[in-house]
């Protein structure tokens, strides 16, 4: 989502793109988080029906095929009534009935793909767009020869804002201490949490922790938070989910753990960020294809799931305990840098807005 929320941030700030300020909406799926974080962002949301076919049971399919074709007319008649001149979409099932729709209007589509390798939803709906905008050049053979574009990770502008010490005077935390930020994806990742939960007291010996839990784990943390002595509860920052503030969380930090989600490669390299990238065993293939490019560029260290049992502590200690290492690996990060990411997609979508809108 945040992608998108990016580009969006540059449509609207360039009068010379000519996208009007309620020229833009929202359409995805009616659930989960997403409908909340798109209305703090000021846009409206369209629901759309939309459903999953890979790895599922022959009911399942069928229901989802219904989905998909339920979606596709809603998607038509979405066009419709926005008089959308084209669409932007950002890969995955929940794409493909408004993907197809604009297909079927004539209405150019760009498809943005932020991981190092597209999976099977966007491999078959770049058949449909005009341009596929990806991150990195080695993503560009995955499609037809002149499909692809590179841009680079769109970043929100409060990322390049961001700055050490206003990040930890307003997150409150001390600018002498070293900062260590975990986080997992915008639900949570258990097995981590639960190693910064094993491991708190000496995680804190060594830096101030950030800790983003999300939902699940984080009534637990608290507990876990409260059984601490006041001076260590006062080094352990622990938050739910964070808005506006992750920019701050994360030009605060001198070594983040996360996942290996798409955002790893555009918003650690902005900040100069080193990590310690645990890929979601569950995820497919793309977060170890994220996490092993950050890491052949000594940007990242790579961390199996299985093994934050044994070497989350150590791994994060040695780096830690090792500035001129975390020096390299911040140099290695802000080399992978692409400024204009944002600014490329946002004109590149504003180029074939125009052109459909002449014709």
């Amino acid at each position: 989502m945040y992608p998108a929320f990016a580009v969006i941030e540059r449509l609207q700030a360039n009068p010379g793109y000519g996208i009007e300020a309620d020229g833009i909406a929202w359409v995805g799926r009616n659930e989960g988080m997403e409908r909340g974080l798109v209305e703090r962002q000021g846009l409206p949301f369209l629901p759309i029906a939309a459903g999953a076919l890979r790895g599922r049971g022959p009911l399942a399919v069928a229901r989802s095929l219904a989905q998909l074709a339920r979606g596709l007319f809603q998607g038509g008649r979405l066009l419709r009534r926005w008089r959308a001149d084209a669409v932007f979409a950002t890969g995955g099932y929940v794409t493909a009935p408004l993907v197809l729709a604009a297909w079927l209007a004539r209405r150019p589509v760009l498809i943005y793909l932020p991981d190092m390798e597209p999976g099977l939803a966007v491999r078959v709906l770049s058949r449909f767009a005009a341009r596929v905008a990806v991150t990195a050049p080695p993503v560009a053979r995955f499609f037809a020869a002149g499909k692809a574009v590179v841009t680079g990770y769109p970043v929100r502008s409060a990322f390049y804002k961001a700055t050490r010490p206003e990040a930890r005077r307003r997150l409150g935390l001390r600018e002498e201490r070293p900062v260590l930020l975990v986080f997992g994806a915008s639900s949570g990742a258990h097995s981590i949490n639960m190693a910064v939960n094993r491991d708190l007291e000496g995680l804190l010996a060594l830096a101030q922790v950030v800790h983003i839990s999300g939902t699940p784990d984080f009534e637990a943390l608290q507990g876990r938070r409260a059984r601490l002595p006041e001076p260590l509860q006062a080094e352990y920052h622990l938050a739910e989910y964070l808005h506006e503030e992750m920019a701050d969380a994360l030009a605060a930090a001198d070594l983040v753990v996360a996942r290996a989600g798409a955002s790893t490669l555009g918003e650690f390299p902005v900040l100069g960020l080193p990590s310690v990238l645990v890929p979601y065993p569950y995820a497919g293939q793309h977060q170890h294809l994220n996490a092993d490019y950050m890491a052949e560029r000594g940007a990242a260290t790579v961390l199996e799931d299985d093994a934050l049992a044994t070497d989350f502590a150590a791994t994060v200690s040695t780096l830690l305990n090792d500035p001129p290492r975390l020096a390299r690996m911040s140099e290695a990060a802000r080399q992978m840098a692409v400024e204009d990411g944002a600014e490329r997609l946002a004109s590149l979508l504003a180029e074939l807005a125009k052109g459909h809108s002449h014709e």
